[in-house]
Order: structure tokens, then sequence, then C-alpha cells
């Protein structure tokens, strides 16, 4: 399908953008756009006025706690849809309904199913749906993605990666329920699975343990993706690490290995082979040292495709994906068993 950028007269400013969801996320997007050339930010939306009025000094918007009220009197184009995860689909479906493009912070949805209807009823209404997985947009992970093109390492075959952050809290610890938020693998490692799945393509078959979650401030995971390739993937996701937000990767291949620590430096470790608000924050966010941060690009990009009908870096085809295999992971923790691909859903 072919989409148009939908032209209004919006007194010389290029697109009108709305804001549903005022917390860690919301306030990224505030800042980033409430700065974005060619953007309005026209109205930003919570329930707890103070985390609107927020996200309102920050982007220049009007503040609301009705976000039915906000579309009604700010006619935004396109809306960022920055809440918890089990709301996305209801917000997603609702803002297709009304002819708006939608930007949906990851994960798409907690199934597969409503990840496919929500893509559904954005193509059937001739509007946009982009989710959110940024870490395509972080400078290191898009540069280990060229160098592995480019073959600098010969053929990739394994890679490692690792993902720490404190266990986020939330409205009502909501990502202490995993009816709610999926737990730590389909909220803190899904960016690790899309990464891995960019690098390798498609998964086979999966398999994993995770901790129960833990009120306490705990859940660790790890997971092994096989790729229909052979090629084998190990990932790491842990909220409660004391520390830092941290990433770590490790990208093997026949001629080389491509290194990163967020801890210790801001640039790759490529090594070739010789010849060859005053609230608690909701969840942790990675830092980098770019002018703008990979947040701001990702959102200029969806922008950009929104205005040029193109189609983005990374697609709802493979926010899916990442979800699906997700679930599966789940599954393969809960029966103690791999699990392969296809016909995992919930």
């Amino acid at each position: 399908m072919c989409f148009k950028h939908k032209k209004k007269d919006n007194g010389g400013i290029s697109m009108k953008i709305a804001i549903i969801g005022c917390g860690t996320m919301g306030m990224i997007y505030a800042h980033n756009l409430g700065k974005m050339p060619g953007v309005q930010v026209s109205g930003v939306v919570d329930l707890i006025q103070e985390s609107a009025d927020q996200a309102a000094a920050v982007s220049g918007a009007a503040s609301y706690t009705d976000w039915e009220e906000m579309l009604e009197k700010e006619q935004p184009e396109t809306v960022a849809v920055c809440l918890p995860t089990y709301l996305h689909k209801t917000f997603v479906l609702n803002l297709a309904q009304r002819g708006l493009h939608v930007i949906c912070e990851k994960p798409a949805a907690l199934t597969l199913e409503d990840a496919i209807e929500m893509e559904a009823a954005c193509s059937k209404q001739g509007v946009r749906l982009f989710i959110g997985h940024v870490v395509r947009f972080f400078p290191n992970y898009r540069n280990a993605f060229d160098q592995v093109r480019s073959g600098k390492i010969g053929e990739a075959k394994m890679a490692q990666f690792k993902r720490y952050g404190s266990y986020p809290q939330g409205v009502d610890l909501w990502y202490h329920d995993r009816a709610k938020s999926g737990g730590v693998i389909m909220d803190l490692m899904i960016h690790d699975i899309d990464f891995a799945c960019w690098i390798f393509g498609d998964v086979e078959s999966v398999y994993a343990s995770v901790t129960k979650p833990s009120l306490s401030g705990m859940e660790y995971a790890q997971v092994t993706l096989k790729f229909s390739s052979g090629d084998i993937a190990n990932l790491t996701g842990f909220w409660g690490y004391p520390g830092p937000f941290t990433t770590q990767f490790e990208i093997s291949g026949n001629e080389g290995i491509i290194r990163f620590d967020s801890n210790q430096v801001q640039s790759l470790d490529l090594k070739v082979l010789s010849g060859v608000n005053g609230q608690i924050d909701a969840v942790q966010v990675p830092t980098s040292p770019t002018l703008h941060d990979p947040y701001y690009d990702e959102v200029k990009h969806f922008i950009e495709c929104i205005r040029e009908g193109n189609e983005p870096i990374v697609s709802v085809a493979d926010a899916c994906r990442a979800v699906e295999i997700a679930l599966a992971c789940n599954r393969s923790a809960q029966i103690g068993l791999p699990v392969c691909m296809g016909g995992i859903s919930s």
C-alpha cells in the first residue's frame, strides 16, 4: 500500500504530533519532538496532571488529562503512544479509526494476534504504524550491523548480547505483572531479539530460562536463539542490576570479532584476524554521546517515512517477529524445553 502524508493547514508547521502517556518514554519523546524542526507538539496527555504538565513544559504543547479531549481540540496528524504495553492495542486501534498515523513504543503488543490486528487496522485506514525498536538507531549497534554486512569479520556465526538495568517501577508496578508487561524478555530483552534477527535473519528455535518476577526487584533471563542459517545467539536480560544501565555485545565471525561494552567504550572494538519527573523513573534507558540521541533519530526517521511514503528501517513485520520470538522464549522457560518457531501466539 502506498501511504501519503495528509497535508493540513497548520500555519506553516508541516506536522502536528501529540503524545499519549508522559512517563519516562513520553518525556523522551516530548524533549526530542519539542526541538525538532518542522514538527509541532500540539498536545500531551497523561492521567497524572503533573506528568502531563512536565511534558508540556519541555515540548511547548498544551497539557491534558483526557486523551479524547486532547485529540478533539488539537487535531494532530500523528500520535506517539507511550503507554504501558497492555494498553497499546486499544489505543492504536482507536487512533487508526480516527485516521491518525501512530508511533508506538515497543513491544508492539503482548500477543502476536494483537500486533497483527494493529497492523491490519492501520493498513485498512491508510495510516502508518511504527514500532519504536530504537536499538537499530544506536550508533554502535548500527555500526556493528554495517561491519557485519560489509564482511569485515567474515561470516558472522555467533553472538552474545547483554542488557542490564534497574527493576522498573511504573504506575501501580505494572512492570511486575507479566500479564501487563510480558516480563523481562518481552519488555527488555526484545531489543536484542530484534537486533539479533537484523543480523542473522529468521529464528528456527529458542531455549530460555527466566527467574520468577519478584517485588524485591529482580528478574533475570537467559535465551539461546538458533537461526535457520545455523547461527547461534545467546542473550541475557536482567532487571535489578545495581549499577548503571549496561549493554554489551560480541559478534564473532570466521575472520574477526566485534565487541561493545557501554561502560567501557563509546565506539566499537573491532578485532580482525590477521590476514582476514520527581517520581521514580518507570524504566532506565541507555544514553548515547551523539549530538541527537537515538530516540530523536528514530522518531525523525519515522516522520520522514510518513512525509515521503518510505519504508522504515524497522518494519511492523519486524516488530511482530520480535513479539513472536519473545513469546516462544517465555513458553520455553515455562516448559523447560526448546521451542520451535511457528504457532506461538500467547
